[in-house]
C-alpha cells in the first residue's frame, strides 16, 4: 500500500507552522508587501549533541555547527519571508537517528517532511523502511555518499530502491557530478521514483558560467522527467567559509541561469542546507537570493519553486 500524504494533512501542518511568523506575515498584508507566498524549505538539518548517545555529525571540531539545533532554533533566524514548513534531510548514518526525527515531526509543526537515511542493499533494510513509512512525515531516502559503479547493478540494492517507488516516496543523491550518471540510470530504471539531486551536484561557483563537464553531466539527467534538482548549496559552491560567500544574487546568476535553463520551472526546488550554509552564509542571504532570482521569472515559476514542485517531488499530493 502507498503511503502518500494527504493533501489536508500536509496544508493543516504548512498553516500551523507559519503561525509563528504571525508578526511578519502582518507585514505582508501592508499595501507595499509583496504578495502571499507559501515557502516550504526542502532541506535543513536537526540534532542534538547533548544527546547521551551524541551525534555523528557534526564533528565537535566544527565551532559552527556543534550544537543543539532544532525547530525553535530554525525559527529564530531572520529571513525575508515567513517559512511554512521543512523537509529535515537525516546526515546520521545510524538507523535510530530517523527515529528521533519522527518523533521530533510530531511535536514539532515546523517539520512537513523527513528524508531519512537508511542502509540500502543490506540486512535489515525492509524491515526498517516499513517502520518508517508507516509515518507519513517519512518522504523518501538520501544515500550519502552516492555508491560505487559497482553497486548500480547489484539486483538486491536495486530491489530495495523499487521499494522506494512502491511507497511513493523520493531518493536523493548527494555529491559531485558523478552522482548525475546515477541519477539518469535510476531514472529509467525505475521511471516512477522520483530522484532529487542536492547541492546542485558539487558545482564550484565563481560568478562565471559553470564549468563544461557539469553543464553536459545536468544535461544529461535532466533528461528523465522524474529527476528533480534541489537550488540548495549555492554560498557553499563558492567554497568561501568565514561567512565571505557573496550576498549579490548576480554573483549566482550564471548558475542558476544554467539550471533554468536544463530543469525549467517544474523540477527546481528550493532547499536552504540550514545550518551547513551558515559557515559561508546567514539563512537570511541564502533565502533572498533564491527569491529575488526567481521572482524575476514570475509568479508562477516563484510559487513552483518554493512549493509546489517540493510536493511533486515529495509526493504529497496524489496525482
Amino acid at each position: 500500500m502507498r503511503a502518500t500524504f494527504p493533501r489536508r494533512e500536509f496544508l493543516r501542518r504548512a498553516a500551523g507552522c507559519a503561525a509563528w511568523s504571525a508578526g511578519a506575515a502582518a507585514a505582508l498584508a501592508a499595501p507595499s508587501a509583496p504578495p502571499a507566498l507559501t515557502i516550504i524549505d526542502t532541506h535543513v538539518h536537526f540534532y542534538d549533541p547533548s544527546r547521551p548517545q551524541g551525534v555523528p555529525w557534526p564533528s565537535p571540531d566544527d565551532k559552527v555547527l556543534y550544537h543543539t539545533t532544532l525547530p525553535k532554533d530554525y525559527q529564530a533566524q531572520t529571513q525575508s519571508r515567513p517559512v511554512a514548513g521543512v523537509v529535515v534531510v537525516e546526515a546520521s548514518p545510524l538507523v535510530e537517528d530517523n527515529q528521533w526525527i519522527l518523533d521530533l515531526a510530531a511535536r514539532e509543526k515546523l517539520i512537513a517532511g523527513f528524508v531519512g537515511q537508511l542502509p540500502v542493499g543490506e540486512d535489515g533494510f525492509r524491515a526498517h523502511l516499513e517502520r518508517c513509512a508507516a509515518n507519513p512525515i517519512f518522504r523518501g531516502l538520501r544515500l550519502r555518499p552516492a555508491p560505487a559503479k559497482a553497486r548500480w547493478e547489484d539486483a538486491r540494492w536495486l530491489d530495495d530502491l523499487k521499494l522506494l517507488a512502491a511507497r511513493d516516496l523520493s531518493l536523493g543523491l548527494v555529491g559531485g557530478k558523478e552522482t548525475l550518471d546515477l541519477a539518469a540510470r535510476l531514472a529509467e530504471r525505475f521511471p516512477e521514483l522520483c530522484i532529487v539531486i542536492d547541492h546542485l551536484a558539487g558545482v564550484r561557483i565563481d560568478g562565471k558560467a559553470p564549468a563544461a563537464d557539469w553543464l553536459d553531466a545536468m544535461r544529461f539527467g535532466a533528461k528523465r522527467p522524474n529527476i528533480f534538482c534541489k537550488v540548495s548549496g549555492l554560498v557553499e559552491g563558492t567554497g568561501l567559509r568565514g561567512g565571505q560567500a557573496p550576498r549579490d544574487t548576480t554573483f549566482y546568476k550564471p548558475t542558476l541561469d544554467a539550471l533554468w535553463e536544463i530543469f525549467g520551472e517544474d523540477r527546481l526546488v528550493y532547499g536552504s542546507n540550514w545550518p551547513v550554509c551558515e559557515h559561508f552564509a546567514p539563512l537570511e542571504s541564502v533565502q533572498r537570493i533564491a527569491l529575488e532570482y526567481f521572482t524575476a521569472k514570475g509568479a508562477g515559476p516563484l510559487r513552483k519553486v518554493f512549493s509546489e514542485n517540493a510536493r511533486r517531488a515529495y509526493k504529497w499530493v496524489k496525482r
